[in-house]
């Protein structure tokens, strides 16, 4: 840990303040598997300071720093997250540096930490659709892994692991007070994942991400330390050479005005610091497979974790239940949205869903369902979650004679009758003009066994009792008022309604 004492000391007396320089400077300086003082020094963002500010105002430095040994491109405006091509199957060297202060986090001090290196979508539509995307690229390529790592090449990890069922992920131990380098091969490539249309198709970015885990008092790496990423194109081997040197010339023939708003190309990549992968972190020893993780966009950091304002795929809802209606909630917890897709025929895609509470669900736009379920099943999708309820048919009001009058002490016109005694309706909506709608909703407002309904009449002129049948239902007047009693059959069993 002298090495990071002595970095300290420079950064507190202010050497160490040219952002641009010192990003260009380390892939020049670095060795592979071998750091030295000015190492240290080359990297940027150990602390970021403002001499405007106070103190403690000062944002907090990350404990690891990641860089990759691989140029960023001259292609990218100046605000805009870095971009940086890589071969496939190359190996590219990830070093693993330590950045802690004296004193910070000394519960890992000589103790191993955990890593996870994962390929993923930077794409959000690629995201929501990760799992059908990745079992399309292994059945195209079956035996082959996303993300591999040079285990010969490597430095400093030990206990290496890989999940069949996780063809884009690797991980390892190693011990943050030692040289280590992870170096990673990426097999697939940008536009592997990209329509095939005329030819020349536009590749899709990635993002290299690094998790890092201490661990708990269980034994398990689960405790969350630090994560960043950065965003790559893949391109076929000689491919991200030829498209470097593209960028370089194109940016060459710009005006110097124009080439203010770029920035320039760095030797190195630096992975900026990010929300961690939304998995609950796990040892590889279980093969089992397990669903593919869901995101909310972000600038930059599109697969993190969202913040307290946005929608968490882990979102519970806010333990008001659903209810039995068809009309999907935001309250909906993950199994209220589950039980959803299923009862309206969504079932194939309750796997894809399979993180999603009511609100994540109704925040994708019609053109994100569409591009997640194809145009037929998202624009059906879209529609059931959109939709209004149906404006129903017939509408009648109900209500069950009293047996005896109930007294008020004060009268409420139009809820009395001349005697004080209350009326209270239900409202009926028919979705179909057919007497067996009027028996089973009637028998669903009032709480009567449906079975127990024998017959529905209608009192007539001199009181008789008319079978109310399909025709007399499409005849009644919209908004009808009734008034209605229960007689036993005369067997006994059940009873009949007379409508009034």
């Amino acid at each position: 840990m002298a090495w990071v004492l002595k970095m300290d000391e420079v950064i507190e007396s202010g050497l160490v303040h040219d952002f641009d320089a010192s990003l260009s400077g380390i892939g020049q300086e670095l060795g592979a598997g071998a750091y030295s003082m000015s190492d240290v020094l080359a990297l940027p963002i150990f602390k970021q300071e403002d001499s405007s500010l106070p103190q403690e105002n000062e944002t907090k430095h990350p404990p690891f720093q990641y860089v990759m040994c691989a140029a960023t491109s001259p292609a990218v405006k100046l605000y805009d997250e870095t971009l940086t091509y890589l071969n496939q199957g190359q190996s590219y060297e990830i070093r693993m540096l330590d950045n802690r202060k004296a004193g910070d986090i000394p519960e890992i001090n000589g103790k191993l930490v955990k890593s996870i290196i994962r390929v993923v979508f930077h794409d959000r539509r690629l995201q929501y659709t990760e799992h059908q995307q990745l079992e399309g690229w292994k059945w195209n390529r079956p035996g082959d892994r996303l993300l591999d790592l040079d285990i010969p090449m490597s430095v400093g990890v030990i206990d290496i692991k890989t999940n069949p069922s996780q063809l884009n992920a690797v991980e390892f131990l190693w011990d943050p007070t030692k040289c280590t380098s992870a170096f990673i091969q990426v097999h697939c490539i940008s536009t592997e994942f990209t329509p095939r249309k005329h030819g020349g198709e536009k590749g899709v970015p990635f993002r290299i991400q690094v998790d890092t885990f201490k661990q708990t008092e269980n034994g398990e790496y689960t405790d969350h330390l630090h994560s960043a990423s950065c965003q790559i194109k893949v391109f076929k081997p000689k491919g991200a050479d030829r498209k470097q040197k593209t960028d370089r010339e194109k940016m060459e023939k710009r005006t110097a005005h124009e080439k203010e708003k770029y920035q320039p190309s760095y030797d190195t990549t630096v992975l900026t610091e990010c929300s961690p992968w939304p998995d609950t972190p796990t040892t590889f020893v279980n093969n089992s497979p397990t669903p593919a993780p869901t995101f909310t966009s972000a600038q930059h950091n599109t697969y993190s974790v969202p913040d307290s304002n946005s929608s968490s795929p882990n979102h519970q809802g806010d333990g008001t239940s659903q209810g039995s209606g068809d009309q999907l909630h935001p309250s909906a917890t993950i199994q209220e949205t589950q039980q959803w897709l299923l009862k309206n025929r969504f079932s194939a895609y309750t796997r894809l869903f399979s993180n999603f509470s009511g609100a994540d669900l109704l925040k994708l736009t019609r053109e994100d369902l569409v591009q997640i379920c194809g145009p037929a099943d998202g624009i059906r999708l879209y529609n059931a979650l959109k939709s209004r309820s149906v404006r129903p048919r017939l509408t009648i009001y109900v209500c069950q004679e009293p047996l005896r009058s109930i007294q008020l002490e004060r009268q409420d016109a139009g809820s009395t009758d001349s005697n004080g005694a209350i009326y209270v309706y239900h409202a009926i909506y028919l979705e179909e003009m057919a007497a067996s709608e009027v028996t089973r909703k009637l028998a669903l407002a009032f709480n009567i066994p449906l079975h127990q309904i024998n017959q529905v009449y209608r009192q007539g002129p001199t009181g008789i009792h008319i079978l109310v049948s399909d025709q007399m239902v499409q005849n009644f007047q919209d908004e009808s008022c009734f008034l209605f009693t229960t007689i036993k059959a005369e067997n006994g069993e059940g009873f009949h309604i007379i409508l009034k």
